[in-house]
């Protein structure tokens, strides 16, 4: 196996692991809720203090992968979410959850970035939506698994136990650490002194270094938040708001989460494609749209039929689009701070975003499903808008200084 696959394996298993640990919360919400006695807004804050957990680790993780190099540091953020996984399965009260849960989003925040930086590093340009898309499919891999564990587990052995599976990520830490090496373009980075010299100013400082830079990067920060917020939005609640509104048992919301991350994982491998061959705005532009029409109109299905297909449609739209940031964000800053430019953006977005499950707990509170789905589409016109102001070229401050 080349560098290039390596380093799309390593990123794909980092992002199957995290998936599955966030969608743990999704399935096992109304058990802890019901155990520690919350309401919905309460238990939605787990999922809140999760993102704010990742914005500080993204930041902290993604400074030191600059600096000291991807592979030493993706390996330590794996480690840090398995042990704040496993922990989450030890807590007897519902402050725990949240000091295991943040722990848990340190080292979730810091893995995202890290592994999309190796990947752009890695492969050429013209490829990098194709293994962006690649990578991102790893979430949806994660749904999956942990849909069918949590059916198996869930029903026999309750929801501490599905968190104790949250150890497993240790075994795959030290492979990689054994077997990936640094990037070449890294590598040669840290030989330049100029670049070094940049380190000493700061790297967070750069992504507001001019006033276009600054537009480029709160783009990005507003298009990543209303990712994760419709993500959020369809995945942590509507397993819940199907067993109400449908009628759906356990294991039938979990073959609407299969269904939906089937839809995804098409979505993103045809937004990769797409991306390579017409460009991230126009790209980006279909989806958004298309995402509004089509969780608005899902909030009209009913049957079980029209709610599997549907969640495919949703899916595949809403979702495919996170194929795309990894590239989107790495193609606008030099690998000198490439790592902390990814993960600050995508955590920043994370840790807004996260509040949406509050929102819409909320929401579900006092309306209904019509009324989140309505709120979900105006976010995707939002980030739609913000898109079209994104353009080429307006970060050439820091455009990588050419290495001798």
């Amino acid at each position: 196996m080349d560098y290039r696959k390596k380093t799309v394996v390593a990123s794909v298993a980092g992002l199957t692991l995290e998936g599955m640990d966030i969608m743990f919360i999704s399935f096992a919400m109304t058990m802890i809720i019901s155990e520690f006695n919350i309401d919905l807004a309460t238990g939605g804050l787990i999922s809140s203090i999760t993102n704010v957990g990742m914005l500080l680790g993204g930041i902290i993780f993604g400074v030191l992968a600059d600096k000291f190099g991807r592979v030493k540091v993706f390996t330590n953020t794996v480690l840090l979410f398995a042990i704040g996984t496993a922990l989450t399965g030890l807590a007897t009260n519902i402050e725990q959850v949240y000091i295991y849960r943040f722990i848990a989003g340190l080292g979730a925040g810091g893995e995202y970035g890290i592994g999309m930086a190796l990947v752009a590093e890695a492969w050429p340009k013209n490829k990098q939506g194709r293994a962006s898309s690649y990578v991102s499919v790893g979430a949806q891999y994660g749904v999956i698994l942990a849909a069918l564990l949590s059916a198996v587990i869930l029903p026999t052995l309750g929801w501490r136990a599905l968190f104790f599976v949250g150890v497993l990520p240790v075994i795959f830490a030290v492979i990689v650490r054994k077997n990936l090496g640094e990037s070449t373009e890294w590598l040669d980075a840290q030989k330049n002194k100029e670049i070094n010299k940049q380190h000493e100013k700061g790297k967070l400082a750069q992504l507001f270094e001019t006033p276009r830079t600054s537009m480029t990067t709160i783009s990005l920060i507003i298009m990543a938040t209303v990712q994760i917020a419709g993500y959020n939005g369809l995945m942590i609640w509507l397993p819940s708001m199907l067993q109400k509104s449908q009628g759906l048992s356990v294991s039938s919301s979990a073959l609407w989460t299969i269904s939906t991350a089937v839809g995804m994982i098409i979505g993103m491998l045809t937004f990769g494609l797409f991306m390579d061959r017409f460009g991230a705005k126009r790209t980006f532009g279909i989806f958004l749209l298309a995402s509004a029409c089509a969780v608005f109109l899902y909030s009209y299905a009913t049957g079980s039929v029209a709610i599997l297909i549907g969640g495919a449609i949703v899916g595949f739209f809403s979702n495919g689009m996170f194929a795309g940031y990894g590239a989107l964000i790495s193609s606008f800053y030099p690998v000198q701070i490439r790592s902390t430019a990814t993960n600050t953006i995508f955590n920043f977005g994370r840790a807004i975003g996260g509040f949406s499950p509050i929102f819409v707990g909320y929401i579900l509170q006092r309306y209904d499903m019509t009324v989140v789905m309505i709120y979900l589409a105006a976010l995707y016109c939002i980030s739609f808008i913000v898109m079209l102001t994104l353009k080429k070229g307006s970060n050439k401050a820091l455009q990588p200084i050419e290495i001798k």
